[in-house]
């Protein structure tokens, strides 16, 4: 992934101020709050408990907005919400021990999306560390592998210090989640108020250096190869978003007229609408978007680290494509693909030197390749293999495209879309029209399941004049249902679109596919269980139950006419589709299965 420090202009630290004198006795809580005040925090999510509980007492005076969840794991997914659209960190707070560890799945799912956030435990007295004292365990040990930067705070003045440390290190080179694990004394002990510079804040992580600027001669060499390439690639990913860099891409693609495709987590990086747009590649991409990047000469990889849901299997990936490789974090080059030109630096940085030496070569009287018989190609693909699926016969379930369709087209602009994981998550992408950035958030490295509702609070949280859907499946939503309880008490009405199939859809496919139909432990629903609908109301949701393509719409309607509270609309979906395209799990992308109606014209993709 690539990244440069986001646009903080709301909340740039400051100095200490009258009201904030250096030398100020204050205890260790009061300057945990403070600094996050100096970080721009405008808004937490939490849950208090023993150890933490002395920082819970200044946040009646702070201005920071705590939102209280139901599950440590929703307050972290929250954060990660919030920091998808808004750019800046999240921020979770929870208490010691089994709080602390039910953060590890949002600290991990943040680490392999590049998320911004800041997490802090609370942790037992220190003369108790190591002592199995109660709700004791080694945060610091155990999230050492799924954060960015983690520390144990032994003292009260070293607090100030170690947030500014955590938050420069989150939002800078490629972003992340880091730990700051407190102590109760250290909470509880007074130290005298200090503010670090970034001066001081520089010099106390002098291995810490991001490389900003990509090589010049190797810029230059990426331009030359760019204008020599007859069937060229964009391959855009989510590093894009993290370095403000889709108005970068803008102009690169108008300056070269080269095709894009945007990644499960590049999403809205480039517009949908745009004609140069090829969509998703990967194991559930579009066709022309699998095969232009299987056939193509040269890839462009921006921000994107070749995962193994877009490369297939690696040695028969993209073959006879050179590869130009941009990303800030030295340790992609060469991971999984060698690159012919490997540059190490922020996307928008490096897109924006290109473009400086792309013109400069125009100008000398180079020419560009010609890629007319290559677009003919790739708009021939377009033509016969477009997202398809069979609609619904009179009295069937519902189809879930038919469903995500429709949610798009009565969507107010710029919706913001959450996802779960699973086939909802991928109809999703591929059928909604993502034509800006920072509106798609999803989980995509760790798969989350239970991701979407939390997710989708924070980000409400962060754009709350934004619409926030929330599109999960009947299994994810029962692994984080009880947040909609937060959203109903903190006034972050949320739309939640729950694609009912009964089953695990993306475990029962695969058990179709791969395991001769023996559909083993992925049946959720026997006796329609739970009631969804009470569910919900329950939590004070307003809900409405969909079972005919006749109520889509009106439902859609109703649902997005009502913001006073969140809404839950249930679509009773078809247990049996499946996502296509599908590439089997370590198939190559050449093995990719389309659609059943357009099976027998694969060989046409060549």
């Amino acid at each position: 992934m690539t990244a440069q420090p986001t646009d903080t202009s709301d909340s740039t630290p400051t100095p200490a101020t009258k009201e904030h004198p250096e030398g100020e006795r204050i205890t260790g809580a009061q300057a945990l709050i403070r600094s996050l005040e100096m970080e721009g925090v405008d808004t937490m999510f939490g849950y208090p408990g023993g150890c933490i509980l002395p920082a819970y007492d200044p946040l009646l005076e702070s201005s920071i907005r705590h939102v209280l969840v139901r599950h440590e794991q929703g307050a972290g997914h929250m954060a990660e919400g919030y920091a998808h659209v808004s750019g800046k960190p999240g921020v979770a707070m929870v208490t010691s021990g089994p709080a602390a560890t039910n953060l590890v799945t949002p600290l991990m799912d943040a680490y392999m999306d590049s998320i911004p956030m800041v997490a802090i435990t609370g942790q037992v007295p220190t003369a108790a560390i190591g002592s199995d004292a109660f709700q004791e365990c080694d945060t610091v040990g155990i999230t050492r592998s799924c954060t960015k930067h983690n520390e144990l705070v032994m003292t009260s003045q070293s607090l100030p210090m170690a947030i500014r440390q955590a938050f420069h290190i989150a939002t800078t080179g490629r972003p992340g989640p880091t730990l700051v694990d407190v102590p109760k004394d250290v909470l509880v002990g007074e130290m005298e108020w200090y503010w670090p510079t970034d001066e001081e804040v520089l010099a106390s992580l002098p291995g810490y250096r991001p490389n900003m600027k990509g090589h010049p001669r190797m810029v230059k060499e990426a331009a030359k190869l760019i204008l020599e390439a007859e069937q060229p690639v964009i391959y855009a990913g989510g590093g894009i978003l993290k370095a403000r860099a889709a108005e970068a891409l803008a102009e690169l693609v108008e300056l070269t007229g080269i095709h894009v495709v945007t990644t499960l987590m590049a999403r809205g990086a480039f517009p949908d609408d745009h004609e140069l747009n090829l969509g998703m590649p990967g194991m559930h991409g579009n066709a022309t978007a699998v095969t232009a990047m299987q056939k193509a000469d040269l890839l462009i990889a921006l921000g994107s680290r070749f995962d193994d849901r877009i490369t297939g299997k690696v040695d028969a990936f993209a073959q006879n494509a050179k590869v130009i490789h941009v990303d800030i974090d030295p340790a992609e080059q060469g991971k999984v693909r060698r690159p012919d030109v490997p540059i190490v630096g922020d996307a928008r940085l490096v897109i924006e030197e290109m473009i400086v030496q792309i013109r400069a070569l125009l100008d000398s009287g180079v020419t560009q390749a010609d890629t007319g018989a290559w677009k003919s190609k790739v708009s021939g693909w377009q033509e016969q293999f477009p997202m398809t699926y069979e609609p619904s016969e009179p009295g069937a379930a519902l189809k879930p495209q038919f469903c995500i369709e429709q949610l798009r087209d009565h969507a107010p602009d710029k919706t913001i879309v959450a996802s779960g994981v699973g086939q909802h998550q991928m109809f999703a992408s591929q059928y909604w029209h993502f034509n800006d950035p920072y509106t798609w958030v999803n989980s995509g490295g760790l798969g989350t399941m239970g991701f979407s509702i939390p997710a989708a609070i924070g980000a409400k949280a962060a754009k709350p004049d934004s619409t926030v859907w929330a599109i999960d499946g009947d299994g994810c939503f029962q692994m984080t249902a009880q947040e909609l309880v937060t959203a109903s008490l903190e006034g972050l009405p949320i739309k939640v679109a729950l694609l009912n199939n009964s089953y695990l859809g993306m475990v029962r496919q695969w058990q179709e596919m791969f395991y001769d139909e023996r559909y083993s432990s992925v049946f959720l629903d026997s006796s329609a269980l739970p009631d969804f609908v009470m569910m919900a109301e329950s939590m004070g949701c307003a809900a409405i139950r969909v079972e005919s393509p006749e109520e889509v719409g009106p439902a859609i309607e109703k649902a997005n006419s009502i913001n006073d509270r969140p809404v839950v609309v249930e679509f009773r979906t078809e247990a049996a589709e499946g996502v296509f395209p599908m590439v089997p799990a370590g198939a190559s992308n050449d093995d990719v299965i389309l659609h059943p109606t357009q099976q027998d014209r694969k060989e046409h993709l060549s």
